[in-house]
């Protein structure tokens, strides 16, 4: 045990807290048992209270850390207003802005209220707590911060069907990409890292609902669609963080793909300046 005596294996030293949103299934919670096995306390974000009860009693069982369950719907004001107050506190060394929902469906038939949910948890939920973690880390000369978008974030202009209608969707991803990518340039003198993840189908409930309401039940469902397993999705953030690379694509080999976007970025920025240069 260390010196807090919470039940670590000897040799496994504490890292800080991580605080993980969206924690209740799917990416959050695969990202959070592994952070929880490699010595993180964390801070456990969703709506679902007994899903976070029993992830946190998991944890704390099976890892000896601390888990810290916090209700809360980052679609309302009270809700993000608390998960960022938790965020300033000044312990979060790894913050995963994993929750997100989608709001799929054709956009002249979006319901305002749901349209209005999805730029709260996909957008401003992402720039807010991202704001409340990067001073903190700063000050303390370290910090890691993981955003998670979408390969749908890249696919505007492809029809729908297979795809889903979504432009509001891939809106909100396509600016936690730019967002993302512009911070890690910003602090790129910095030690903080900086990344965003952008999974393509991944096997989890996501596509179970809209968003409006959480998935019902304590135990995790996956959609029929298929897609490719959490622990993969994890397991390419993990080593894309160690690598430095801040575009991380998981199934995507090398980085080639994304050096083909920055250049033709490039490109259109140059001709708009009337050169090629």
């Amino acid at each position: 045990m260390d010196g807090r005596g919470n039940g670590r294996t000897s040799g496994q030293e504490g890292r800080g807290t991580a605080l993980v949103t969206g924690a209740s299934s799917g990416i959050g919670a695969a990202y959070a048992e592994r952070l929880a096995a490699d010595g993180w306390d964390t801070v456990l974000v969703a709506r679902r209270a007994d899903r976070l009860e029993d992830l946190a009693a998991r944890l704390r069982a099976e890892t000896g850390t601390e888990a810290e369950p916090l209700v809360a719907d980052l679609a309302s004001p009270d809700g993000l207003a608390r998960v960022t107050a938790r965020v300033a506190r000044g312990d979060v060394g790894f913050l995963l802005n994993n929750a997100g929902i989608n709001g799929y469906g054709p956009f002249a038939e979006l319901e305002p209220a749901l349209m209005a949910k999805v730029l709260h948890v996909n957008v401003l939920a992402v720039t807010a707590l991202t704001r409340a973690a990067v001073p903190v880390m700063l000050e303390h000369g370290r910090g890691t911060v993981v955003n998670v978008a979408s390969q749908l974030a890249f696919a505007g202009a492809l029809p729908p069907r297979p795809l889903p209608e979504r432009a509001v969707y891939g809106g909100s991803k396509g600016y936690v990409v730019t967002f993302t990518r512009t911070l890690a340039a910003e602090l790129g003198g910095t030690p903080l890292r900086v990344q965003v993840l952008c999974p393509g189908l991944t096997a989890t409930e996501f596509h179970l609902s809209r968003g409006e309401a959480p998935v019902p039940g304590r135990e995790q469902a996956v959609h029929e669609e298929g897609g490719m397993p959490v622990g993969e999705v994890v397991d390419a953030s993990l080593r894309d963080l160690e690598k430095g690379t801040v575009v991380c694509v998981p199934g995507v080999e090398g980085a080639s793909p994304v050096v083909t976007l920055e250049a033709a970025e490039l490109a259109i920025r140059s001709a708009s300046r009337g050169t090629l240069a």
